[in-house]
């Protein structure tokens, strides 16, 4: 099974997770300002992550390539997402980019998998949110970093 983890990253803590999550799951991981529409196609599992900026903005890097993944045909393909942010400074806007890269593949027909749960969390609204759950991993590298590896094995668990 070939597994692309395609990525933004300003200051490499979202880097670092894809780096990791490749490495578990023995997939590819690629920064967003090199990715092709091919990266986005060619995989049997694409996983898209995606630090929040400020008040729910979608990282820099993925605002200014969002062209390649919208020109992407993902009509059936089976995608995961994850996110990093900061609930206690951001609890409002708690991984909000992992929400609209949600809404971008939702509507190009993706079949997005690894929902997780929103127990152990503290924060007060995400658009990453649907349904009481999280649209995919939710991750807090400043003020949760100790519970990463455990969450990020019990996600990939859900997704192979």
């Amino acid at each position: 099974m070939s597994i692309t983890v395609i990525y933004g990253s300003d200051s490499g803590a979202t880097k670092q997770v894809a780096s990791r999550i490749a490495k578990k799951i023995q997939g590819i991981a690629l920064d967003i300002k090199a990715a092709s529409v091919s990266d986005f196609e060619n995989s049997d599992l694409l996983i898209l992550g995606a630090p929040t900026y400020g008040n729910g903005d979608l990282q820099s890097d993925w605002d200014a390539n969002l062209e390649t993944l919208k020109s992407a045909n993902l009509t059936g393909k089976k995608v995961a997402l994850f996110g990093t942010g900061d609930q206690v400074n951001y609890p409002e806007s708690f991984v909000d980019a992992m929400g609209i890269l949600y809404d971008h593949v939702v509507a190009q027909g993706a079949v997005v998998v690894g929902f997780t749960d929103t127990d152990g969390y503290d924060h007060s609204a995400s658009t990453a949110e649907r349904d009481g759950r999280f649209v995919g991993l939710a991750l807090d590298q400043d003020n949760q970093s100790s519970r990463t590896d455990k969450r990020i094995t019990a996600w990939i668990g859900q997704l192979t």
